[in-house]
């Protein structure tokens, strides 16, 4: 590897998988390595039979498929053309980023890497599958995989003689960051021109729970559509949210207030910013790419509710000229002090803000360029869309949970975007874009298809339902909706379309309202009383859809249909196991989850 080159390629649904490809390359820096972190997408792959070694970094979205910005990557490897040697020169690393909680974890990375594998390429190291749900989150894997990579690599190509790694440790800013003298207000970071946004108002922001009920969940229906906006059943609508006031001015007071000037800060709100290229290998986000105010990026682009990573606390041990606050500071950044550092940041959700708050000495002597690695970006996040592009013309609908609970700290955790749209009034504008969903609906129109949604699961159901019944073709017979509550009178979204479509004899439909008796009642519970019916549309290459929270009800759901294979269909468990997976391969049989 004599030219010290390393292409770090990711592929980002959330933008977590840029996240770690920014951190390799840091570290690789160090080593004198250089070399792209890109999208796959943005890769000029033909260039990829010439290199000697690649990292790549991916995450899993829907149905085990790639993210947006690995499509044509993908699909480019795939090709039937590719000889099997194609890539017998590279040497390369695949860590995927993942949720144990989803059906298909981590499906990308392994498709990845038994396709590179494929095409004669050789791995470094063993392919790396971080899980959220660990405790210590996606870096109880991806510290020690990183550090395994550089052993390798070191171990592969060696450094030249005479050439020694970087003892510089310290984190430097990626960027060049300047103060800018300007009269002009600049303009909040747009969204990047390839998501295609555009702008709405919202119409109806109501609670669809009742006021006793413990969660408030949200209708948000958003109104001119602009009329070229197309999408079907089973698509997502995206936001990039806001922070919210009091944490904005809380952030403004920790890097502009009197402690901060006494460390010598001369930063306020007003402050511009000018972001420009200093490696070429790390190109500045589109949204930093105009002059920002320090305001602006408090309440647009920085996302003051994440909880830090144990990189955000090296940097803060860093800058800190206090000595009691660097000994904690490296304490819990240390392999041996990850115990530490999980109670005090992972499992109360402490977040960036109170972090700050407990180390005033080095919030008031951070350098403010690193103020752009101590924060990382607000991502999009993404609702399935409720509504029918036929049967609700210019409009848009959500459901929005709106995340809200305790932890040991005093102050409730709250979810940064379901809150900020809860807050949303009516003929307030926002700019949103849409995005194709995991969920395929079959086109037949006699296609049989069981839907199962429980909570707000339910909202892609709603778009397909509601089409069926513009289109004509909903029928009891055809689509059975099984859905799932606490109360029937607290927390049933969308009553009054199911059962006027109920009565209309359109819908079949099956509900467990778990809590209105003493033994409680879930949709998998349902699923066993109806196992003829269920087994005649399995028999007729019916579809299964399920949608919801993650934790344990998909898991409930798909043992409860393949037991009615066993119970109604008369198959031996492994049979019937075997036809799920069947169905799922052919895409009879899928899932949308989320933690």
């Amino acid at each position: 590897m004599s030219s010290r080159r390393l292409p770090i390629l990711y592929g980002s649904q959330t933008g977590t998988a840029q996240d770690v490809s920014e951190r390799i390359w840091r570290e690789a820096k160090r080593y004198h390595l250089s070399g792209p972190v890109q999208a796959m997408d943005d890769y000029s792959i033909t260039q990829l039979i010439h290199e000697k070694v690649v990292v790549f970094v991916c995450s899993t979205t829907g149905q085990g498929e790639e993210p947006d910005n690995m499509k044509n990557f993908w699909k480019f490897l795939l090709r039937k053309n590719l000889p099997p040697n194609s890539l017998q020169q590279l040497k390369f690393a695949v860590l995927g980023l993942g949720d144990s909680s989803y059906a298909k974890f981590n499906y990308a990375a392994k498709k990845l890497y038994r396709r590179l594998l494929n095409l004669s390429a050789t791995p470094l190291l063993p392919l790396g599958l971080a899980d959220d749900q660990h405790d210590l989150g996606s870096d109880a894997i991806v510290d020690p995989w990183i550090s395994q990579l550089w052993e390798c690599l070191l171990k592969e190509e060696p450094l030249p003689h005479g050439l020694l790694p970087s003892s510089d440790t310290k984190i430097a800013a990626r960027w060049n960051i300047s103060i800018i003298e300007t009269r002009n207000i600049p303009n909040p970071p747009p969204i990047p021109k390839r998501l295609k946004s555009f702008s709405v108002d919202v119409k109806i922001n109501k609670r669809t729970t009742s006021p006793t009920h413990f969660q408030d969940v949200r209708l948000i229906s958003f109104t001119n559509v602009p009329p070229e906006v197309t999408y079907q059943p089973g698509d997502v609508l995206l936001v990039r949210p806001q922070n919210a006031p009091e944490n904005v001015r809380l952030l403004l007071d920790l890097l502009t207030g009197e402690d901060a000037k006494n460390a010598g800060s001369n930063l306020s709100p007003e402050t511009v910013f000018s972001i420009t290229e200093n490696d070429p290998d790390m190109a500045v986000p589109e949204p930093l790419q105009s002059p920002q105010s320090l305001s602006n990026l408090a309440t647009y682009y920085w996302d003051l509710n994440a909880v830090p990573r144990r990189f955000i606390l090296q940097l803060l041990s860093e800058v800190t000229p206090n000595e009691l606050e660097k000994e904690k500071l490296l304490e819990m950044s240390s392999t041996e002090g990850q115990e530490t550092m999980y109670d005090y940041l992972n499992r109360p959700k402490r977040t960036i803000l109170e972090l700050l708050a407990d180390f005033p000495h080095a919030v008031s002597h951070i350098p403010y360029p690193l103020l752009f690695e101590l924060f990382s970006p607000i991502r999009p996040r993404a609702f399935s869309i409720a509504s029918s592009p036929k049967a609700h013309k210019s409009e848009l609908h959500i459901l929005v949970a709106v995340v809200k609970y305790k932890t040991k700290l005093v102050k409730p955790r709250l979810g940064l975007c379901s809150n900020w749209l809860a807050g949303l009034k009516p003929k307030d504008l926002i700019h949103i874009w849409i995005q194709k969903g995991s969920l395929r609906f079959p086109q037949n129109a006699e296609t049989p298809i069981v839907m199962v949604g429980p909570g707000t699961g339910v909202a892609p159901f709603r778009s397909f339902i509601c089409e069926r019944d513009f289109e004509g073709t909903a029928s009891s017979k055809i689509l059975h909706l099984y859905f799932g509550c606490r109360n029937k009178k607290g927390d049933f979204h969308f009553s009054d379309d199911w059962l006027t479509l109920k009565e209309k004899g359109k819908l079949s439909l099956y509900c467990a309202f778990s809590r209105d008796q003493e033994e409680k009642v879930y949709v998998q519970h349902l699923i066993a009383k109806n196992t003829e019916i269920l087994w005649d549309i399995l028999k007729s290459r019916g579809h299964v859809f399920v949608a919801g929270n993650s934790s344990n009800m998909p898991t409930s759901v798909w043992e409860a249909i393949r037991d009615l294979c066993v119970s109604a269909g008369g198959l031996t468990t492994d049979s019937a196991t075997n036809m799920l997976e069947q169905m799922e391969r052919e895409g009879r049989y899928q899932t949308e989850t989320w933690a």
